[in-house]
Order: C-alpha cells, then structure tokens, then sequence
C-alpha cells in the first residue's frame, strides 16, 4: 500500500543527461565536458482547460502524450545545446539567448508537438501503403489488417534497431536505462546510492516504448471496424483514427502499470518491456549518477512547492 501511495514521476533520456518530471516541475541534468552537472528547470503551468481534458478518459492520453511532446522537446533541446560546449561560453551563448528565450521556447514546443504528428503519420501510412501492395496474396479484410499490423511492427522495430547502432543514440538508451533504474528504485523505497540504482531493472511498464507498442496492437483491434477498401478509404479512415489509437493506448499502458504486481495479469505489459530490450542499454555508473542528480533535484522542487502550499 505504501508503495502504491508513492507520487508518479516520469521521465525521458535526453543527451547526455536525463530529464524526469513531477506534478509541477520537470528537471534536466546532464553531464558537461568538463564532467560537472548542469541543470535546467521548467515549471510545469497547469492551463485550467488542458488539466480538466486530463480528467477524461480516452482524451487524457491524448493531451498528456501531446503535452509530454511539447515539454521533452524543450529539455532535449537544452540538452542538445550544451552537452558540446566548453562551460567557459555559456554564459556569453545565454546573454545572447536571453532575448529571445520566450520566442525560442514556445518554437521549441510547436516543434515537438509537429514532430511527434509527423512520426505518427510516417509510421500510419508506410504500412498501409505496403499492405495494400500484397492483396494478391493477402485480400481478405482480416488478412490485410494483420499484415499491415506486420508491415507497422518491422519498421518500428528496423527504426529503433537501425538508430541504436549511432554512438550518440546508444548513450541516449543508456541513458534512458538510468532514468528506469531511478524510478524503479524510488519505487521500492530504496535510497539512490548509485549502488543501489544499478541493482534494479532497466525496464519499466510505464515507459514511453511501451506505449508505442501498444499502438501497434491496438490500432490492429480499431481497423476491424473500418473498410480497407479502397485504398484512399483505408488512407483516410488510418488518419482519422490516429486519435483513437492514441487515445486508446494510453489507457492499456494505465491498466498494465496497475496490474504489474498481479502474478497472472502482470504478462500484459511485457511486449511493451521486450521492446524496452532495444530502447534501453545498461547504464555506466556515472550516467546514473546523472540521473541520480536529475531525480533529487526534482524532488527537492517538487518538496518546496508541497511546503509552500502549506
């Protein structure tokens, strides 16, 4: 019961550094060339419409996947911007930045948001497009919808495969392995020694390449119920439902994360976790003390705000 109790902390691997988040604030730490820790912080602005939309079902995780995009997409920004940098020409690069910081972090966001459609759309319509090329072969509506479920699931999979191999996304997963160990470790109430940290699971149910597997297999589920044919229709009726999808998905990855600790329930989420095999890697010790970093100072944030509303 304790454990369930715990706040929910998310989180995202950003280069070199990891990002988590909390109900009010998100924090980056990353490691800078001359190995010291920079922090940047973001408070997180409830808007009165977006918080009563994340109360709905099937429309939350449309908002919060959305959300998520605008706000990751600041902090990776940041972290991108200064991994590289000798700290001597930050503050010179920051004076430079600083009038144009609103401009620059809303730009940021839209970014985000667009790339994050556009990525959705990519992997939406590829697969429609090849599995109407095997109608020869496969034309019943059923046998189509399984092959470009099929088609949908290679390419994520040769995606993920393909970009892992960079040295720079290798560290990212390495990263993102420190971010789940953190977590989990909070989780189990576990002191975050690095020792400690490192003791627990790279994979986590309520990780991000959870969800987007589960896209995969629900959007499977939702084509039943619409026409393959013809291929305009079918091209129309897949953009139509990304919202659905989206929707629907998110609730799965909810309903996985609460049946964790069911011995016989539990296997639901484990696709999403084998997938997790590919997106994350075994950290080094000074990458999770990063993540480490990252984490408490959050906490610490997010402690200050509970005692100010006291």
């Amino acid at each position: 019961m304790e454990k369930a109790m715990k706040p929910i902390y998310g989180g995202q691997a950003v280069v070199e550094g990891v990002m988590f988040a909390g109900r009010k604030h998100s924090v980056t730490a990353i490691r800078r060339k001359d190995k010291s820790i920079e922090y940047f912080h973001l408070p997180r602005k409830a808007h009165p419409t977006l918080t009563v939309l994340k109360k709905i079902p099937f429309i939350r995780g449309i908002v919060a996947i959305l959300e998520a995009s605008a706000n990751g997409a600041k902090h990776f920004q940041f972290a991108s911007d200064r991994y590289e940098l000798d700290p001597k020409e930050t503050a010179q690069i920051a004076e430079k930045k600083e009038s144009s910081k609103l401009s620059l972090v809303v730009s940021v966001a839209v970014v985000g948001i667009l790339s994050f459609l556009f990525g959705k759309f990519l992997f939406t319509m590829i697969p429609a497009f090849l599995a109407n090329f095997t109608k020869p072969i496969f034309p019943s509506k059923m046998a189509q919808i399984f092959v470009e479920g099929a088609f949908k699931l290679l390419l994520l999979l040769l995606y993920i495969y393909s970009i892992s191999l960079t040295p720079l996304v290798k560290r990212v997963f390495q990263y993102h392995g420190a971010e789940h160990k953190v977590i989990n470790a909070f989780e189990n109430g576990l002191p975050l020694t690095v020792e400690n940290v490192q003791r627990q699971s790279r994979l986590h149910y309520r990780c991000g390449s959870s969800f987007i597997l589960f896209t995969v297999i629900v959007s499977v589920f939702v084509y039943m119920f619409v026409p393959v044919d013809p291929l305009w229709v079918r091209i129309v009726n897949r953009l139509a439902l990304i919202p659905v999808v989206l929707g629907i998905s998110f609730e799965v990855l909810q309903l996985t994360n609460q049946l964790r600790d069911v011995p016989v329930l539990r296997w639901l989420g484990y696709p999403g976790l084998w997938l997790q095999l590919l997106t994350t890697k075994e950290p080094t010790d000074d990458q999770v003390e990063v993540a480490i970093a990252s984490f408490e100072q959050l906490l610490q944030l997010e402690e200050q705000e509970t005692t100010a509303i006291r």
